[in-house]
């Protein structure tokens, strides 16, 4: 089964089964995450991976209770972007950026300045575009389980504050901005799974010029 064969077999898993799924999967999928591009490189968000029972248990009676999926998933994904960027931030990437590349001075400069530029736009611009790259990588993640053959949904109907408050976010300049959930698809309970996909054709979405 192809790649395409394999996301018309993925949908929105609106019930799953409480079934772990492989570890090297669920791996692999994290991998895929890691390694989404982002503008510049920076990667201006946390990822955290949910495996307790009774953190899934908390989120769902208290932040997202529209959502029966999260205490049926085997991992639960919070995607939280960075609220600022700061220039702390900017140094540690640049010492990675430098270890990992050999590049001439005046490239690694130029790449500094650039990185700098973020410091002169807002905090409420820098989060919006932090959640874009945010959202980069959880496309990365959806793909990733479809070639894995691991039913997913992503998640945004959750209240934010409360979710943030679970996870202690209040002084780790991040907030939760989206969720991931693997699993296992109950195909008995889930209305979902064997509804025809809706789209619209290409004709429609794409526009050659």
């Amino acid at each position: 089964m192809n790649l395409t064969e394999k996301l018309n077999r993925r949908y929105a898993s609106k019930m799953m089964n409480g079934t772990s799924i492989d570890a090297q999967k669920a791996e692999n999928i994290l991998e895929a995450i890691r390694l989404a591009p982002t503008s510049l490189g920076l990667q201006p968000f946390t990822v955290f991976v949910i495996k307790s029972q009774e953190m899934k248990e908390k989120i769902f009676n208290l932040a997202a209770t529209g959502q029966p999926q999260i205490p049926t998933c085997s991992h639960l994904l919070v995607f939280a972007a960075n609220r600022s960027i700061t220039s702390e931030m900017l140094d540690e990437y640049f010492e990675l950026f430098k270890s990992t590349r050999t590049l001439p001075k005046e490239k690694s400069d130029g790449f500094r300045k650039m990185l700098n530029y973020i410091l002169m736009r807002s905090d409420a611009d820098n989060f919006n575009w932090a959640a874009r790259q945010a959202y980069i990588a959880l496309g990365f993640g959806l793909v990733a389980a479809a070639a894995e053959d691991v039913d997913s949904v992503p998640i945004e109907g959750f209240n934010s504050t409360v979710l943030d408050s679970i996870l202690e976010l209040e002084d780790k300049n991040l907030n939760t901005v989206c969720i991931l959930a693997l699993g296992n698809r109950d195909e008995e309970k889930d209305y979902n799974a064997k509804l025809p996909k809706v789209r619209k054709s290409k004709e429609k979405l794409f526009v050659e010029i």
